[in-house]
């Protein structure tokens, strides 16, 4: 998804911006033990370069990373030395343990392509769960509430490195098409001008929550969150002694 050379800024621009990853682990883990107290297992879905997850490491037991992106998982993995890192695609993974809790954050399910995908994922988020866990997610914009043709901008310097960065959002059928440019300056090796573009898909909120259904999880969307977009919080049905099954 990203390619080595925007992977390596990624996190310089993001956090130029003002994106605070403690603060956001905080917020997670307390999330997180206000629907399941107790919980001292994380696994962090599209993690990225692993910034939520080091400050996650020492606020639960136990923290692991899934990350379709090899170079961003590079990256992780040398911010996160001694944490299980898995390359691996959300519809589709399989590892062989169990957490209390799922995160995907950063908007990140919004690069499913369709209402299949969601749900294909979200099952798999909820095979990954201990019964009674959670699962966090970080939806896209819904469709009513995203603003065609917005452009985000931010300058950021580092070091002796200064990067910019804009971005043009449209409209495309059910998704968001961004196209983004970096220009990235350097002291003896003068400017640089990378572009990427993305398809991120608006789906509405009423899809989240039956891809949440559908996986066997009970679902609440709270208003706000890190990115002002909301999170939603899905429950796995817990295994009652009787046989059947409970919510919480």
């Amino acid at each position: 998804m990203y390619a080595n050379d925007i992977a390596a800024v990624y996190d310089l621009v993001h956090e130029g911006k003002g994106k605070d990853y403690r603060s956001e682990a905080e917020e997670i883990a307390a999330l997180v033990r206000a629907h399941r107290p107790g919980t001292t297992s994380l696994l962090d879905v599209a993690c990225g370069t692993g910034q939520h997850l080091r400050h996650l490491a020492g606020l639960f037991d136990r923290v692991e990373g899934l990350e379709i992106s090899r170079d961003m998982l590079a990256i992780a993995a040398d911010r996160n030395p001694g944490i299980p890192l898995h390359e691996g695609d959300m519809r589709s993974f399989a590892l062989t343990s169990r957490f209390d809790a799922v995160i995907c954050m950063f908007s990140s399910i919004g690069h499913l392509r369709d209402g299949a995908e969601l749900d294909a994922t979200l099952a798999r988020f909820a095979a990954h769960l201990e019964p009674g866990g959670v699962i966090v997610v970080e939806p896209w914009w819904f469709p009513d509430a995203f603003t065609p043709g917005y452009i985000g901008a931010s300058v950021t310097e580092a070091g002796d490195r200064t990067i910019s960065r804009v971005s043009h959002s449209v409209r495309d059928g059910d998704a968001t098409r961004i196209e983004v440019h970096y220009l990235i300056a350097r002291p003896g090796e003068g400017i640089r001008h990378l572009t990427e573009e993305h398809t991120i898909t608006l789906f509405p909120r009423t899809a989240y929550e039956r891809a949440f259904e559908r996986a066997g999880c009970r679902v609440l969307y709270q208003e706000g969150g890190p990115s002002g977009r909301g999170l939603f919080i899905g429950t796995r049905a817990e295994i009652s002694t009787s046989g059947g099954t409970s919510q919480r």
